[in-house]
C-alpha cells in the first residue's frame, strides 16, 4: 500500500518531537487556521504555514523515511511546522487531501530519492569522493589504535589494583578528580567504552547506602572487560566482537538484511554534555525479531532519525555483528503499511528473567535486555512500584528512573487493576516499561517514555 494509505495518530506524531517545547508549539499549529496549500501524494504530505510578521513557511514531510523540509530557521528536527502539519493530517481528514505535489515538493522528493538511489549503488569501499580506500593503510591504523587501547587497558588494570590494595574506602576520600583523569587517559587511548566505565566508577563512591558493594561489582566488570580485551585473540569470534564493541570500537552492520513489517515499540533519547543518543526499538511481525536503531545528535540537538511509536513499517534492517546482534541499520525507506497490529509475543516475569540471564552469558556487561511481559499488573510494594504476574507468582521491580516518570501513571491508569502486555528493558536495576497494550485495545501501542 502507498505510504499515504496510513494516517499517523496524534500520539504517534507527538512521539517524533525532539522536546516538550516542540510538542507544545506543534500542537498549536495542528489546526487548519494557519495552513494553506495542503495536500498529500507520492508518499508525502505538504503545506504552507503562515507565521508572524506576514512570513510563511513551506513545509513537507516524506513519510517513507520519515524526513522533513521547512523554510523556517529552526534547527530542531522535526520542527514545529512539520509536527503541526502531521497533527493536522491526523486530526482532520478533510484538511489534507490527495493531490499532485507542487513543484517545490516534487523537486525535494526527487532530490531525496535520487540521493538515496546513489547511496545504494555506490561501490563498496569508496568514500564520498569516489576514491577507493587503501586497505593497507586502514589495517595499519587499526593496529595502532588496538595498541593504544591495549596500553590503556593495562593502565586501567593498574588503577584498579591500586584501588583494591588501598581499600575501597579510599575512593570516597580521593574524590572524583582521579577518576576523571583516568577517564581522560582512556579517551587518549581511543577507548571511549573504557572511559565511560571509569566515569561510572567515579560516580559511585558516596552515592548512597551500599556504595562499596556497587563499586566492587563495577570494578569486577571493568576488570573482566580489560582482561577480555587483552585476550581477545583467544576468544570465540562473536564474544570477541562484543568485547571490541564494549571498549568502544565501531562494529560494522555486516549481517544478512532482514525484510519485515516492523512495529515501532518505543523511542527515547539519552544525553550527556557531548552527545544526544536516540534509541528506537522495533519488532518484526513475521520474523519475531527484536532490534534497535541508534542515531546521534550534537549536545542539545535531536538526532535525525525519528519513527512514530505504534506505526507498522515495511522495511529492511541490517544487523550489526556481535553476540546479541540486536543493533541494526535501517534501509533507505520505511513505508507505513495498513495491517492489523498486535503486541510482540511475551511471557511471565520468570521467562523475562530467564531471557536476561541467557543474554548475560553472552555479554556480561549488558545493562538490560528487551522483553515483553504478558498478563502483568502494576502494583505498589514497600520498595516502590513493580509489575507482578496476574496470578501473583513473581514480580519485577521498576527501575528508580521509571518510578519517577509520568509514564508510570499512564501505565497504572491504562491497567486500572487489569492485566496488561508491557514491553520494556529488563536489567539488574529492575524493569523499565517503554510501551503497553490493554486487553480492550490490543492494537493500540501506548508509549510510556
Amino acid at each position: 500500500m502507498n505510504a499515504m494509505g496510513v494516517r499517523w495518530t496524534a500520539e504517534q506524531v507527538l512521539a517524533l518531537a525532539p522536546d516538550d517545547a516542540s510538542r507544545r508549539a506543534g500542537s498549536e499549529l495542528g489546526t487548519a487556521g494557519p495552513w494553506s496549500g495542503t495536500g498529500r501524494g507520492e508518499g508525502a504530505v505538504w503545506g504552507v504555514c503562515g507565521g508572524s510578521g506576514g512570513r510563511s513557511y513551506e513545509t513537507a514531510v516524506d513519510l517513507t523515511a520519515p524526513a522533513y523540509t521547512c523554510g523556517c530557521p529552526s534547527r530542531k528536527l522535526p520542527c514545529k511546522h512539520a509536527l503541526g502539519l502531521l497533527l493536522l493530517q491526523a486530526s482532520d481528514v478533510t484538511a489534507v487531501t490527495d493531490d499532485t505535489p507542487p513543484e517545490w515538493v516534487a523537486l525535494w522528493l526527487a532530490k531525496r530519492r535520487e540521493e538515496g538511489a546513489g547511496s545504494v549503488t555506490r561501490p563498496a569501499g569508496t568514500g564520498t569522493s569516489g576514491t577507493v580506500a587503501d586497505p593497507e593503510a586502514a589495517r595499519r591504523r587499526a593496529e595502532r589504535r588496538a595498541a593504544r587501547i591495549t596500553a590503556g587497558a593495562q593502565e586501567l588494570e593498574q588503577r584498579l589494583t591500586d584501588l583494591l590494595r588501598g581499600g575501597l574506602a579510599t575512593a570516597e576520600q580521593s574524590g572524583y578528580g582521579l577518576w576523571e583523569e583516568t577517564a581522560a587517559r582512556m579517551v587518549d587511548a581511543q577507548a571511549p567504552g573504557l572511559a565511560g566505565r571509569v566515569r561510572e566508577l567515579g560516580a559511585i563512591p558516596g552515592s548512597g547506602p551500599g556504595w562499596p558493594v556497587r563499586l566492587l561489582e563495577e570494578c569486577a566488570l571493568t576488570h573482566l572487560l580489560d582482561r577480555a580485551w587483552l585476550a581477545a585473540d583467544r576468544l570465540p569470534a562473536g564474544f570477541a566482537t562484543t568485547v571490541r564493541t564494549r571498549v568502544g570500537l565501531t562494529v560494522p552492520a555486516d549481517g544478512v538484511p532482514v525484510r519485515d513489517h516492523w512495529l515501532v515499540l518505543a523511542q527515547y533519547d539519552t544525553a550527556d554534555a557531548r552527545l544526544t543518543t536516540r534509541r528506537v526499538w522495533l519488532h518484526g511481525v513475521t520474523t519475531g525479531r527484536t532490534a534497535f536503531l541508534l542515531s546521534f545528535g550534537a549536545a542539545g540537538r535531536a538526532p535525525g532519525l525519528a519513527l512514530p511509536v505504534g506505526a507498522l513499517l515495511d522495511g529492511e534492517l541490517t544487523p550489526h555483528a556481535g553476540a546479541a546482534r540486536l543493533r541494526a541499520e535501517p534501509g533507505e525507506h520505511f513505508v507505513p503499511v495498513d495491517a492489523p497490529v498486535s503486541p510482540p509475543p511475551g511471557g511471565p516475569v520468570g521467562a523475562a528473567l530467564d531471557a536476561y540471564g541467557r543474554a548475560l552469558s553472552e555479554d556480561p556487561w549488558l545493562e538490560s535486555w528487551p522483553v515483553t511481559l504478558r498478563q502483568v499488573v502494576p502494583a505498589r510494594a514497600e520498595y516502590g512500584w513493580q509489575l507482578a504476574d496476574a496470578d501473583g507468582r513473581e514480580a519485577l521491580p521498576l527501575t528508580p528512573a521509571a518510578q519517577n516518570r509520568p509514564g508510570l501513571w499512564r501505565l497504572v491508569a491504562l491497567s486500572g487493576g487489569a492485566p496488561l502486555t508491557v514491553f520494556g528493558e529488563c536489567g539488574h536495576r529492575g524493569f523499565t516499561p517503554l510501551a503497553a497494550w490493554s486487553a480492550e485495545a490490543p492494537a493500540e501501542t501506548v508509549p510510556l517514555i
